[in-house]
């Protein structure tokens, strides 16, 4: 059994599929197995595995006949690997060379640590590199994590299974949902360094998805960091009044960064007027600004926002800057007493193929 298991779940990744495997087989650290599930893509993503999968014996390649989704590959990959330490991968990110030599070094010099996360770049389509890592989030207590908070993270397995692993109703926000129960757990640490590349690009699997299926997950989740926010157990979060028809203004706000980042033009005005719970309060104002700058000069905002962010570290200064790891502490995480034994997601829409190639 390697002491590493590295796990990326696989949709429709195609053409950057080449480039996050090489990330992983290229790194300094090398006794891992790397774990993959192909999620019923239709892009040419499965004959591509295949033949990377036969190049390194590394590879575990699981080849699914249904479209499990975000939720349950991520659920299915975690579960086929066997080794003590977990390091995910996204298929369309690219993973720097040191990345799993220095998360594996720090989880094993930390016993209290239970997971590890990098601060990242974002780059486009292309490769090239469009922001910089946002030093000012190791300064500020939020409940959002500052780094990426699925692609970057590597976890102790026993942390992971004893926070209940992924949940199903938490769609499109499942690694907040884990890396928040993890928290109440163990320690999380962050290197401070962007030992990780987020691509934005216009197929990723958010950006590709139904808008509205989108938008009430999310808006879920920002109803549940309010009421951790008031002081409620996380444990409670999930035990919300249905779907309202009216929805946080941040939800857009957050699609409309998605996109823009990826060199679209969002269209998401009229779009939040219909469906924005709007007031008189700077959440609503913002939205409506960011929205309609977004649809209107795309360019501008994007130059604009570049620049706000280097004012922000700028401002953090020498504080963001740490030599070392830090360690991250979600507000109110302790009032966490772990999540109920249902909450586990239980998928079995697997193909008859689970098996190592």
């Amino acid at each position: 059994m390697p002491p590493l298991s590295v796990v990326m779940p696989v949709h429709n990744a195609l053409p950057h599929l080449d480039a996050a495997v090489r990330s992983i087989l290229n790194q300094s650290f090398s006794d891992f197995e790397l774990v993959i599930y192909d999620d019923g893509s239709t892009d040419g993503s499965t004959e591509r595995l295949r033949e990377l999968a036969r190049q390194d014996n590394r590879i575990r390649l699981f080849e699914g006949k249904c479209n499990l989704g975000p939720v349950g590959s991520s659920a299915f990959v975690v579960e086929q690997s066997c080794a003590p330490l977990v390091a995910r991968m996204d298929a369309d990110d690219v993973s720097h060379p040191e990345r799993l030599r220095q998360q594996f070094d720090l989880l094993r010099s930390n016993p209290r640590a239970g997971l590890v996360g990098t601060l990242f770049d974002v780059i486009d389509g292309r490769g090239r590199r469009i922001r910089g890592p946002d030093y000012w989030r190791l300064t500020r207590k939020s409940p959002f994590v500052p780094f990426a908070a699925h692609g970057s993270i590597m976890f102790r397995r026993q942390i992971f299974n004893r926070a209940g692993g992924y949940r199903a109703e938490c769609e499109y926000w499942e690694d907040h949902d884990l890396v928040m129960r993890m928290a109440a757990l163990a320690e999380v640490l962050v290197i401070p360094d962007p030992l990780y590349r987020v691509r934005m690009w216009t197929k990723n699997t958010r950006a590709s998805s139904d808008p509205e299926r989108i938008e009430n997950a999310v808006d879920l989740m920002y109803r549940s960091v309010d009421r951790l926010q008031q002081g409620r157990r996380y444990d409670d979060l999930l035990r919300i009044t249905p779907q309202p028809h009216k929805i946080d203004p941040r939800v857009f706000m957050a699609a409309t960064s998605l996109r823009l980042w990826a060199g679209d033009r969002p269209r998401l005005f009229r779009r939040l007027l219909k469906r924005g719970r709007l007031g008189l309060d700077m959440r609503s104002l913002s939205a409506l600004v960011l929205t309609s700058w977004a649809q209107t000069s795309p360019s501008t905002l994007r130059t604009f926002l570049r620049l706000f962010l280097k004012s922000k570290n700028l401002l953090a200064g020498s504080a963001a800057k740490s030599p070392g790891p830090l360690k991250w502490t979600p507000p109110l995480a302790q009032r966490s007493a772990g999540p109920p034994a249902d909450c586990v997601v239980h998928d079995h829409c697997y193909s008859s193929e689970r098996e190592p190639a």
